[in-house]
């Protein structure tokens, strides 16, 4: 094969790669609106006094917010009790919640 062949199979590879990674499908868009409704009703939450974000207390999956890098929000947690998830709790409550990782925290776990 010609060098000129297999840098032009090369290039078009990359422009293909490149190409895909660019596009963002509908749904991620909707998603993304979703969780930003979510996280604002979420603060609204916490700033009344009744709750608290307790981290390293939720589920796989099940976390209110945050759990992250590469996560987003609500539902994105890939572990159970995800020291940088949070779930909300009664305000008061979170360091007495035991998990088998500790107790919750109200700052993220490393």
């Amino acid at each position: 094969m010609s060098d000129r062949l297999m840098s032009t199979l090369v290039m078009g590879a990359f422009a293909t790669a490149l190409g895909a990674l660019s596009v963002t499908p509908a749904s991620a868009q909707e998603f993304t609106a979703l969780q930003k409704k979510i996280q604002a009703a979420n603060t609204i939450k916490v700033k009344s006094g009744k709750v608290q974000p307790c981290f390293g207390v939720a589920l796989k999956g099940q976390n209110d917010c945050y759990a992250g890098a590469g996560t987003t929000c609500a539902g994105t947690s890939t572990t159970d009790y995800q020291g940088n998830a949070f779930k909300l709790t009664p305000a008061g409550s979170c360091t007495a919640i035991s998990t088998p990782n500790g107790a919750g925290s109200l700052t993220p776990k490393a």
